[in-house]
């Protein structure tokens, strides 16, 4: 019996060798690279470095055995039942009102703004994942092909999470003639990539840097970074604002609630459109993503006319129901009289015109705030 167990033993453990070795090897080129040279050096003179990474001003609870029970109580409705269906992009005329997004599902946006055009975390692959066969899902197809999105002044990326920063993506952009924006330390995935260094940016919270007259600025967020299990918070991440002449539009990037978005809205705001999380979120991560309620709050703080709530309806990546996250945001808008607007996948709206789609979603099964409180940590100053 003892033979048997080492035989099988020593199976497993083989084949689990060789499946790790595939995932290095398919997802090699996918995981990054690290920052050096000027590049480090810059990043260890930023506020948020210490002792050899970037931190959180309120640190990230993680509640681990409540992460594991969730496993076992995970919605009925997690994904739709099937594919999900897109609008069709147009881009071929300028918005009427100077301002216009078209949400692309996820994080994922084309802005319009007085004659500039950016693309938000442009995750045009099958997968959330460093491979293209393991990993979420997407639950539409792209709504609009990336080559038809016609010039793109800029590239705003808040992250290096595999939902927010597509390799694949990039490097089928890299020979774009556009100015990739993005937090401290990501510029080395892009550079390995293939983006030219002339035209990436990297910021640390607070910095600007302008585009063809276009103002963005780099916003405080609370959340983490890491594309590998030695990577963790090697990068920064971030929201971002951006500011013309006319109009003002907050990006959030990841994050839970956190103190310095009142600033935000202080030094920055107000702001004609708020983009903010809702979804992917759980009780035992509540300073990671915040939640549909606190998300409105946050839309309220950062001073926020109009609100389009985004990080949901692409990939299944927490265990609450799929609609769940925009259930409970429009709850809660209502409650404390928020304007929220909702488009379909690859629609637009321009929100200084208040054109507020209707709900396009099916009824599925969701928990309410009060039945399920997302509720972050250390945020006393907010109270």
């Amino acid at each position: 019996m003892r033979t048997l167990l080492k035989r099988f033993f020593k199976v497993v453990g083989v084949v689990v060798l060789l499946f790790v070795i595939v995932v290095v090897m398919s997802g090699w080129r996918a995981f990054g690279r690290k920052a050096e040279g000027e590049r480090l050096v810059r990043m260890q003179r930023s506020p948020q470095w210490r002792g050899g990474h970037f931190e959180n001003p309120q640190p990230l609870w993680n509640d681990l055995w409540g992460s594991l029970g969730a496993l076992f109580h995970a919605s009925p409705d997690v994904a739709p039942k099937g594919p999900l269906t897109t609008e069709p992009v147009q881009v071929s005329t300028p918005p009427g009102s100077g301002l216009r997004v078209t949400w692309l599902g996820h994080s994922t946006s084309l802005i319009e703004i007085d004659g500039h055009r950016l693309l938000t975390d442009p995750v045009w692959s099958d997968r959330a994942s460093p491979l293209g066969w393991l990993g979420p899902h997407r639950w539409s197809k792209p709504a609009i092909e990336l080559g038809a999105l016609g010039l793109i002044d800029a590239v705003v990326i808040s992250h290096d999470h595999y939902d927010h920063l597509d390799h694949a993506t990039i490097e089928r952009m890299k020979d774009w003639d556009t100015t990739f924006i993005v937090p401290l330390g990501v510029g080395a995935h892009l550079a390995y990539w293939g983006v030219p260094e002339a035209h990436i940016v990297e910021l640390d919270w607070w910095e600007r840097t302008r585009v063809h007259g276009l103002e963005v600025v780099c916003t405080p967020a609370r959340h983490a970074s890491g594309r590998t299990l030695f990577d963790k918070d090697t990068k920064l991440w971030a929201g971002w604002a951006l500011i013309s002449d006319a109009h003002r539009v907050y990006f959030s990037g990841d994050t839970g609630l956190f103190p310095a978005m009142k600033e935000i809205g202080e030094r920055l705001g107000p702001f004609d459109l708020t983009m903010i999380e809702i979804g992917q979120y759980n009780r035992a991560w509540p300073d990671w993503h915040g939640g549909p309620e606190q998300a409105v709050r946050a839309h309220g703080l950062v001073r926020g006319r109009a609100f389009l709530p985004i990080h949901w309806a692409l990939f299944q990546l927490a265990l609450h129901g799929w609609t769940e996250p925009i259930e409970r945001a429009l709850a809660e808008g209502a409650r404390v009289h928020a304007t929220l607007v909702t488009p379909r996948v690859g629609e637009s709206i321009e929100p200084t015109r208040s054109d507020r789609p209707l709900p396009w979603w099916p009824v599925a099964s969701w928990k309410s705030g009060a039945e399920d409180p997302i509720v972050s940590t250390s945020i006393e100053a907010l109270r």
